[in-house]
């Protein structure tokens, strides 16, 4: 691993990323209409494993799946495959919008169990105001009268929650398991290998695993598959290669913005003066968290 500092290459792509990454939720809910949510991880999962190995033999990058992180990864591919059925499942009953502002408060459930799991990782001043802005904007993001709040929406509130939940011990995980000695390659194989294993037999239990697909919908799908999966996901694992870790993880703020700005010009979901503050209070808290002070 490396301490090199972001330059503008890297900004570029880290951005480019940030955007992937927030319209993804919102061909995650279009692609709903066409396949069950548990058959579009299932089936994403298991197609991003053959470019990823491609990319691993043109680079030879070294996979070994038997030094010691062999359980650590099975278990993080479990939680990888229960995360995105809590993801794609809350895009199937709320906004982009709702669902990306409490998904991605995931730093806020990692900083506060790392202070408890992770030695040399505590809280301190600044990632306490970070967690208590950004648990603000999260209360923001759902907040609705109780006249108007639907069972629809609890239930995307709630899985979205618990996907973000997920996503945390996911990384925990990554820094305190044996899993952190393996390449950040085996790390998302295992994820994707697992998860396709898994979930690919039980989606086709679904009586409608197939939904109203479509040509269109399959073109999506695909770029799912190919742009963001695949090619984001290699750049990103260049990126983690060349530069250090803690200079990444500051652009984390910038998802959430994008997938509120798809979810506001692709599906039509309100923003009002409620929705921005919370993605500015949740953008900051994000940000306050992942800042580090010299």
């Amino acid at each position: 691993m490396t301490n090199k500092s972001i330059d503008g290459l890297a900004a570029s792509f880290l951005i480019i990323f940030s955007i992937l990454l927030g319209l993804n939720q919102v061909l995650v809910k279009l692609v709903n209409v066409g396949m069950h949510p548990v058959f579009q991880v299932a089936l994403r999962s298991t197609l991003a494993i053959f470019p990823i190995l491609i990319y691993c033999y043109l680079t030879k990058k070294k996979i070994n799946f038997f030094d010691g992180s062999l359980v650590a990864g099975i278990i993080a591919g479990v939680l990888f495959a229960v995360e995105f059925i809590f993801l794609f499942t809350a895009l199937d009953y709320s906004t982009v919008t709702r669902v990306s502002l409490i998904f991605y408060t995931m730093p806020v459930w990692l900083s506060l169990s790392a202070h408890f799991l992770i030695k040399n990782d505590k809280l301190n001043f600044n990632k306490i105001v970070g967690l208590a802005i950004a648990l603000l904007g999260l209360v923001l993001a759902i907040y609705e009268p109780i006249s108007s709040y639907t069972s629809k929406q609890f239930y995307g509130d709630l899985y979205s929650l618990l996907a973000s939940f997920c996503w945390a011990a996911i990384a925990i995980m990554l820094k305190s398991s044996r899993l952190a000695r393996a390449a950040p390659e085996t790390q998302l194989l295992y994820k994707l290998i697992v998860s396709g294993i898994i979930l690919l037999p039980i989606s086709l239990l679904f009586d409608d695993f197939i939904r109203d697909i479509n040509t269109n919908l399959i073109l999506i799908f695909s770029f799912q598959v190919i742009v963001i999966m695949c090619l984001g996901f290699i750049g990103w694992l260049w990126v983690m290669s060349k530069y250090s870790a803690s200079s990444t993880s500051s652009f984390a703020f910038l998802t959430p913005i994008f997938g509120v700005l798809f979810g506001w010009l692709i599906m039509g979901d309100i923003i009002n003066l409620q929705i921005y503050l919370s993605l500015f209070l949740t953008c900051l808290g994000i940000y306050l968290i992942n800042k580090k002070y010299s």
